[in-house]
C-alpha cells in the first residue's frame, strides 16, 4: 500500500489578490463560520466591500480584525 503525502486533509485555501468571498475569509479567519462572519459584519466589527454583487472582504480589512 503506497501513502500518498502529498494528499491533504483539508481544503487548500485560495488565496485572491484583492479580497474574498465569505467561506473563503472564515477560513482565513481560523475556521469560524460563516453565520459568525455574518454578525462580524452586521456589527461593523468588519467591514465588507459593497460595491459588488457578492460580500467581498479585503485581506487588509481581515488582518485589521485579526490584529485588533
Amino acid at each position: 500500500m503506497r501513502e500518498n503525502s502529498s494528499v491533504s486533509e483539508t481544503q487548500p485555501l485560495h488565496v485572491a489578490p484583492g479580497g474574498f468571498k465569505i467561506k473563503v475569509a472564515c477560513q482565513y479567519c481560523g475556521g469560524i463560520s460563516t453565520v459568525t462572519m455574518r454578525r462580524l459584519i452586521e456589527k461593523g466589527l468588519i467591514r465588507p466591500n459593497r460595491q459588488l454583487r457578492h460580500i467581498i472582504i479585503s485581506r487588509a480589512e481581515l488582518d485589521r480584525f485579526l490584529a485588533g
